[in-house]
């Protein structure tokens, strides 16, 4: 039975049959993305709203998102279009567009200070396939590539993608493996080393949304910023300590509602937790 290779679930699936992330399908025996070019957003944002704060600040960047994620967060921003009823129905209507057409749209708005593509909104890396393609032209055209990512693939999938990619927001969304097993339903282990080989073949910027309860810890942030300040370039030079962290507040919403908001205060203390090992920390949401 043909098995997907993007991530640690390794689906196996049967003719027809989609994986859990709901965008990728066994088609004639082969397991490939189902929502290849399927896109259900489409925006010029702020290069900061990715976010990334330390790549072309000011910028603008044309985003898109298809639909499709491989994990299960139970308060998903996205989850319209990532997981879940609203996601499905989303796919159903999503419109054909090709790596072509998005690469000429990012031309045009390069008269409005646009920079380049970034995948994004649902998880890109269930659909690399289409990143890379589209990639591929718009760095012929000169302009640049992000990729905002829970980095939960194969280091296969990076390499596929290194060339074209230069920029990356990755979500280290905690630092235990119970909270990513039994929250997220996913993989600590494959995250952080997605996040060591990423950092060595372009600019990288981490996201952490503190969630009240579950990842909200100074020991846990300790651990999260002890292991970002190791961090080496493809030369073994550390440069973990000028990876910059974004360390969000989390609000209730889809699935997780059983508790309020995180504490503003908590977001700042975890700030100062996360600076004594690293430059550059910022906040959200607060």
């Amino acid at each position: 039975m043909p098995e997907c290779e993007v991530c640690f679930r390794h689906c196996k699936l049967e003719e027809g049959q989609k994986g859990l992330c709901e965008s990728r399908i066994c088609k004639d025996g082969v397991v490939q993305a189902a929502n290849y070019g399927r896109i259900t957003s489409m925006a010029l944002d702020p290069i900061e709203k990715k976010p990334l704060r330390r790549f072309y600040p000011g910028a603008k960047i044309l985003s898109i998102g298809s639909y499709g994620c491989n994990l299960r967060c139970p308060f998903c921003q996205n989850h319209e279009i990532s997981w879940g009823p609203e996601a499905k129905k989303a796919a159903r209507q999503a419109e054909y567009v090709s790596p072509r057409e998005i690469t000429r749209t990012a031309e045009f708005y390069q008269k409005e200070g646009n920079i380049g593509v970034a995948f994004t909104y649902n998880e890109p890396l269930t659909g690399y396939e289409f990143v890379r393609d589209t990639a591929r032209l718009v760095k012929k055209k000169g302009m640049v590539n992000v990729l905002v990512t829970n980095g939960t693939a194969q280091l296969s999938v990076l390499q596929e993608l290194a060339p074209y990619i230069d920029a990356m927001n990755i979500d280290l969304k905690g630092f235990t493996e119970r909270y990513y097993k039994e929250i997220l339903g996913g993989n600590l282990g494959m995250v952080k080393d997605f996040i060591t080989q990423a950092v060595k073949v372009c600019h990288v910027e981490l996201t952490t949304l503190i969630i009240p309860g579950e990842n909200d810890s100074e020991e846990e942030m300790r651990s999260l910023t002890e292991f970002v300040a190791s961090l080496e370039n493809e030369k073994g030079e550390t440069i973990g300590e000028d990876i910059p962290l974004h360390i969000s507040r989390f609000f209730p919403q889809f699935h997780m509602t059983d508790r309020a908001a995180t504490d503003v205060e908590q977001i700042y203390r975890l700030a100062e937790v996360a600076g004594e090992r690293l430059k550059y920390v910022y906040t959200g949401n607060c």
